[in-house]
């Protein structure tokens, strides 16, 4: 038999206590009361206590008990994101009451190398000039990685491109960075139609990032369309998956291929002239770089996250938008599909496009 639902009448108006919100969040996330439990740095039973009294104070049922495994109830699952909403507007009034006092503590930052090679060190001197009692720990590596850590309670703090991680995590889109085609100026032979441009490159690896990322995924997809499109047998492509950028530019100076990457992360360069835009079209789809954090975050992290968003608009607003445009909002559904139709709409015009010059 299931247990009767707690009643529906809250017997008082007390004010609520966010902790019991936060470790009903956590519940949430690591679906287990000894997991949530040593996250929090309690025992089961105190876990278990602090949801029967938030139950009690709500005047609902928050966590089926009728089964084997954990569940939220309907109520609970309903309830889910106002209790995000509260956590947030609590770490954001603390955030505020705190202005003027040191903010101290460990930020565990993790980044992708596309960050670490535009705005990263302006991110660190602001936190370094505006928190000076907080003392960063960096981790570099790629998104793939990055997410699942910071879900994990590994790391406080992401700047990944964007993907889809957790509910339990909160994302908002920092930039976007337009990818173009770029190569060693003396690598291809001088071509006069598009037709023969798109021969000539996939005559060389074509250099892309990290497997799994949409940057590869698209990289790979528009590869596959332009040499079906060009009567380019798909056996004779290669697209290498490069993890670091540093990696990636130190190849493409060497001549070994062509990179699909964004032109800001090679602006010295294309300034000597020692690497050139292709003018292949079309363009690979833009990088989006977001902001993740887990929605009960400490009031350090909501106060990083703060710096690490005028930071990034400021270096955007410094650049022409050809290299780098800020973005606004949340990172959500809307936004994921809108990259994925990009990606969509390009292989389309890449097909069409060498229709029309054939």
């Amino acid at each position: 038999m299931r247990p009767a639902p707690a009643s529906r009448t809250p017997a008082r108006h007390d004010a609520m206590n966010t902790r019991f919100l936060e470790t009903l969040l956590s519940l949430a996330r690591s679906g287990s009361i000894r997991a949530t439990a040593r996250e929090l740095h309690a025992t089961p039973a105190a876990i278990s206590s602090r949801i029967k009294a938030l139950e009690a104070e709500l005047g609902v049922t928050l966590v089926d008990r009728g089964t084997s495994q954990f569940r939220l109830s309907d109520d609970g699952e309903r309830l889910l994101n106002h209790a995000r909403e509260v956590v947030h507007a609590a770490r954001t009034l603390q955030l505020a009451a705190q202005r003027g006092q040191q903010i101290s503590g460990r930020l565990r930052l993790g980044v992708v190398e596309t960050v670490v090679h535009s705005w990263l060190p302006h991110f660190v001197r602001a936190l370094e000039t505006g928190y000076p009692e907080l003392v960063v720990d960096l981790t570099v590596d790629a998104t793939a990685v990055l997410g699942p850590r910071l879900l994990a309670g590994d790391l406080d703090l992401v700047l990944q491109v964007e993907s889809a991680i957790d509910p339990s995590i909160v994302a908002q889109p920092l930039a976007r960075y337009p990818v173009r085609w770029i190569a060693r100026r003396d690598m291809l032979a001088e071509t006069d139609t598009q037709d023969d441009l798109v021969r000539a490159v996939l005559r060389h690896p074509v250099l892309t990032f990290g497997r799994g990322t949409l940057p590869q995924l698209a990289v790979d997809a528009m590869v596959s369309g332009l040499a079906s499109a060009h009567g380019v047998p798909l056996s004779q492509t290669r697209v290498t998956c490069m993890p670091s950028v540093a990696a990636m530019i130190h190849l493409l100076r060497d001549g070994y291929g062509v990179a699909a990457v964004p032109s800001l992360l090679v602006a010295e360069y294309l300034d000597t002239g020692e690497l050139v835009e292709l003018p292949m079209l079309p363009s690979p789809p833009p990088i989006v770089i977001a902001l993740y954090r887990r929605d009960d975050a400490r009031v350090a992290v909501h106060a990083a996250a703060g710096v690490a968003r005028d930071v990034c608009r400021q270096y955007c607003d410094s650049l022409p938008t050809a290299t780098i445009e800020a973005l606004n909002g949340a990172l959500d559904d809307a936004l994921s599909e809108t990259i994925s139709e990009t990606i969509n709409e390009t292989i389309s015009e890449t097909i069409s496009e060498a229709t029309i010059d054939r």
